[in-house]
């Protein structure tokens, strides 16, 4: 696993919680909700190429 993919997801965490904590506090709910949301795909898209390299690992050392 690379340093920077964890520096990417902190990153994303980081402005997603930034900008919750501001649109809650300006009686947005709804757009903090969608916010976060938005943050879990990102941050799901981009662990995807690291979730498809760890099943092809998997399929290597038990060789399916």
């Amino acid at each position: 696993m690379d340093v920077d993919l964890i520096f990417k997801v902190a990153g994303v965490g980081i402005v997603v919680a930034v900008l919750n904590q501001l649109l809650i506090r300006s009686g947005r709910e709804e757009q903090a909700l969608l916010t976060t949301i938005a943050g879990l795909i990102v941050v799901l898209y981009v662990l995807t190429s690291e979730i498809g390299s760890l099943f092809e690992s998997i399929k290597r050392i038990f060789d399916l």
